[in-house]
């Protein structure tokens, strides 16, 4: 395992959905996710979006800021078995959205057993339950997944200050 790369990173956005609102820890994913989506625009990171049963649970929140990235609609938890999800032959993907115990963690628990290093920001992450939330992450991580933070996740893709890309992606976690 190593530290994540533009050439090698996909970000996966996972279930950010209007039905979640209510959560508390909903604002906070939602933005964090944003971060995650425009800085991927910003380094050409690709990017892909599920999102759980939309016509019962609603789709991708506004705010996490969704444009043209590959929408993969599906009724399995893990977004990772659905039809059209497609890393791109990408050998790391970041992992963000809801709910951390059931979609989040059962894609990347399948994203591991193919091979992919896994880095999860938990900031970025979110759960109805606290216990979910700290459970959901303990067990991504016993798997093999990396537990970082959205902050982290930038930089390590960024690899150097003083480029165009240093400064647009600064004002996003500043």
């Amino acid at each position: 395992m190593g530290l994540l790369t533009r050439e090698r990173t996909a970000l996966v956005v996972v279930d950010v959905q209007e039905s979640f609102r209510p959560y508390t820890s909903f604002d906070g994913v939602a933005s964090a996710c944003a971060k995650l989506v425009q800085a991927a625009r910003i380094l050409e990171v690709p990017a892909l979006v599920s999102e759980q049963y939309p016509k019962g649970l609603g789709h991708t929140a506004p705010e996490v800021g969704i444009t043209d990235e590959p929408l993969v609609e599906k009724t399995m938890f893990s977004a990772a078995r659905a039809d059209g999800f497609d890393l791109g032959g990408r050998e790391q993907a970041i992992v963000c959205g809801i709910e951390t115990h059931v979609c989040v963690s059962q894609t990347v628990h399948d994203l591991l057993a193919e091979g992919v290093e896994v880095h999860v920001p938990a900031d970025a992450v979110g759960s109805r339950h606290e216990i979910d939330y700290e459970r959901g992450l303990e067990r991504m991580q016993r798997a093999g997944a990396i537990i970082s933070t959205v902050e982290a996740a930038l930089f390590e893709l960024l690899a150097r200050a003083g480029t165009p890309e240093f400064k647009a992606v600064q004002k996003l976690i500043l």
